[in-house]
């Protein structure tokens, strides 16, 4: 082997172990994770090639007058979109429309298809109450 076939082959072995690096920490390292409570608004099945299971949360808060453009603070909502993973806490989800629920998630940097539509990942669900009206 030549010293130009040598260097050649060191570089590309280089440039697929950055490339290998990259890919784990764009698609599969933890950014973040936490928990968010809200309303369950919207939870389904979707996809063309893969299904995954995709779900809205709604949390009602207060907006700031300059967020709201008013003198008063105002009333919004703010919608956390999110996949899950795990079929058992996909069903107990679908149960659980309407109601008043708290999430821990996991954030990634980037979706792939078959692990859903978010970069936000639901791994369980920490706790379910009826909605006060």
């Amino acid at each position: 082997m030549t010293k130009g076939k040598k260097i050649g082959c060191l570089l590309s072995i280089f440039v697929l172990l950055g490339l290998a690096v990259g890919f784990y920490f764009r698609f599969y390292f933890v950014f973040g994770d936490g928990v968010k409570a809200g309303e369950l608004n919207q939870f389904m099945i979707k996809g063309y090639v893969f299904k995954t299971y995709e779900g809205r949360l709604i949390q009602s808060g207060f907006k700031g007058a300059a967020n709201a453009g008013m003198t008063d603070q105002a009333l919004g909502s703010y919608i956390f979109e999110f996949s899950v993973t795990n079929p058992a806490v996909a069903d107990s989800l679908m149960r659980c429309s309407g109601k008043q629920v708290e999430l821990h998630y996991k954030e990634y940097l980037g979706a792939l298809p078959w692990r859903g539509m978010e970069k936000y990942v639901v791994d369980r669900i920490v706790a379910v109450s009826d909605p006060v009206r």
